[in-house]
């Protein structure tokens, strides 16, 4: 009976200790599943960082880490441009209900995770943006593309050249596959927020190129989609 109640305790001992044995998977070390996975910095890596880049700059795409696109672009237009998409663009939509793979709470993650930690309240002290949208209200009128080639051959062509198509500091403007990928807005926006990770300033301008007014920019776009030309083999 001794035997038998100390091979029955040993037993128990084994069976209680199966959670500790070596190559069991601990019960909170389980991998989750992609649509539970609610950390920026995970999300960030699997989801934009290939077309950002690591660090939200030095991307293909936009700079994110810049304190000045977040203080142009609304929240809840970043999170759209995250859920839907850009049609026509290489930026595609991430949503679920939109054929991708992030819940709305991953999306707002990365929406909070950008402004929380790139966003600079002090980045444009004293300074006021042009406005986001360029059409339409407020005042605003649509751009003219002769006003825009002056205003290029005056703020822009030092870096890209007077035709737009290459300079000592800036790349192409007006090649046809890249303009091609971006859409009005990108444009509008890259001229407002520039590309500092790139070395391109903002509206701002420097040395003696004075700021660009909003009608300014908005003509400088108006001229720089009438260069648009059909790409063999890419749709309208």
């Amino acid at each position: 009976m001794t035997r038998f109640i100390t091979l029955t305790f040993a037993a128990a001992l084994a069976l209680a200790g199966c959670d500790a044995m070596p190559g069991r998977p601990k019960p909170d070390a389980r991998e989750l599943a992609p649509g539970e996975v609610i950390a920026f910095d995970a999300l960030y890596a699997r989801n934009c960082a290939g077309c950002h880049g690591r660090d939200g700059r030095l991307g293909a795409a936009r700079a994110l880490n810049d304190p000045v696109y977040l203080a142009l672009a609304p929240p809840e237009r970043v999170r759209q441009v995250i859920a839907v998409g850009v049609p026509g663009t290489g930026q595609p939509a991430f949503a679920l209900d939109a054929g991708g793979p992030l819940t709305n709470q991953q999306i707002d993650v990365l929406v909070r995770g950008m402004e929380e930690r790139w966003r600079r309240p002090d980045a444009l002290a004293g300074k006021e943006i042009p406005p986001y949208d360029g059409g339409g209200g407020a005042g605003r009128k649509s751009g003219n593309t002769d006003r825009g080639r002056d205003v290029f051959t005056r703020a822009c062509a030092s870096c890209h050249g007077q035709d737009g198509r290459r300079g000592s500091r800036g790349a192409g403007i007006v090649d046809p596959s890249y303009l091609a990928l971006v859409s009005d807005q990108h444009l509008r926006t890259t001229i407002i927020a520039g590309r500092a990770d790139l070395g391109m300033p903002d509206w701002r301008g420097v040395g003696a190129v004075e700021p660009l007014t909003p009608q300014e920019i908005s003509d400088v776009v108006a001229w720089l989609v009438a260069q648009r030309r059909p790409v063999p083999g890419r749709h309208p």
